[in-house]
């Protein structure tokens, strides 16, 4: 029987794996997700994964994670003393970086620290994923997708491997045909589409027979509890959403799957033939951004309209 390997993987959300160093600790729940196709890897290895107490809901019950640890003061003093095969940092921040460093491990992936800088830098096979992050006119030109970039940091091909939830929504019938995932994370205003967008959508859905169930007028339960949001999620047949969150559970629950996109690239998104991203029109030239501002003065996104999301969620169900 081949000897399992003990590997560590360390996702925290504090940084996008594919954004700039951006040390603001706010979680980004969807890149901890948008991350797990990376555990079909080491189905047969034993894998600790290192986060955030809040993004716990996302990793829990996973059958490929033997180990889910928090990262805190204790965490840290236990990693420095036990030894790893593997090491896979998806952090940019130096202090998680300067651990990564000091963890004992044959084989180290992702992202490292700069001892001079202080700044983040990429173990051998991660400079690709680095010059996307850090460099706008290498993420303009990138048509990888973040699962592509994920398995080539670590010498490995991808090849459809998809997300891997281990939460089992308790909503097992699709009582919906349509959610509209309204809300967009702290990170990002300029991802969220207007109110007023989402509003005429609503209203020409249900015009036309659809049954609509929308984010921001459930109850509070389902907006702070991730068990419940889930739970929505999975009660949907279509999911129409900001780059959010709810986009990337959708397609982890293999739902239909419509994102809204402008400041963030749409490339980067693989919807696994269950979806499809709308781009703003006319297309600005300035997008992809990934800026939590827009310095022309008006969000790209709101040049989405409602009819031609509209049309795109007509098609969808119309093929089923």
């Amino acid at each position: 029987m081949e000897k399992k390997e003990k590997i560590l993987i360390i996702k925290t959300g504090y940084s996008e794996f594919l954004d700039k160093e951006n040390d603001s600790r706010k979680v980004s729940l969807g890149d901890v997700l948008r991350t797990t196709p990376l555990l079909h890897l080491y189905k047969n290895d034993n894998v600790t994964w290192v986060t955030d107490e809040y993004a716990y809901p996302l990793l829990k019950d996973n059958k490929y994670i033997d180990r889910i640890l928090f990262l805190d003061v204790l965490t840290i003093e236990q990693l420095k003393a036990e030894e790893f095969d593997a090491v896979i940092n998806l952090e940019k921040i130096p202090g998680i970086c300067a651990l990564a460093d000091r963890i004992k491990a044959w084989k180290k992936y992702g992202f490292r620290l700069d001892t001079k800088t202080g700044e983040a830098k990429a173990y051998d096979r991660a400079f690709e994923v680095l010059a996307v992050s850090s460099d706008p006119e290498a993420k303009k030109e990138n048509t990888k997708t973040t699962e592509e970039l994920l398995f080539e940091m670590v010498g490995k091909e991808w090849r459809g491997e998809e997300y891997i939830l281990g939460y089992r929504p308790t909503t097992i019938e699709e009582i919906y045909d349509i959610g509209l995932n309204t809300q967009v994370g702290q990170k990002w205003p300029t991802k969220s589409w207007p109110k007023e967008n989402w509003d005429v959508l609503e209203e020409t859905l249900i015009r036309k027979g659809f049954k609509v169930t929308r984010q921001d007028r459930q109850e509070p339960e389902i907006l702070k509890n991730l068990y419940r949001y889930m739970d929505w999620i999975n009660s949907c047949k279509l999911i129409i959403s900001n780059d959010s969150l709810g986009l990337h559970l959708g397609i982890a629950l293999k739902k239909k799957v419509i994102g809204l996109f402008g400041p963030t690239p749409s490339k980067e998104v693989y919807f696994y033939n269950r979806g499809k991203s709308i781009l703003p029109e006319p297309y600005p030239n300035c997008i992809p951004c990934f800026k939590g501002f827009c310095e022309r003065g008006r969000n790209c996104i709101e040049d989405i309209s409602a009819e031609k999301v509209c049309q795109e969620a007509e098609k969808m169900l119309s093929l089923q």
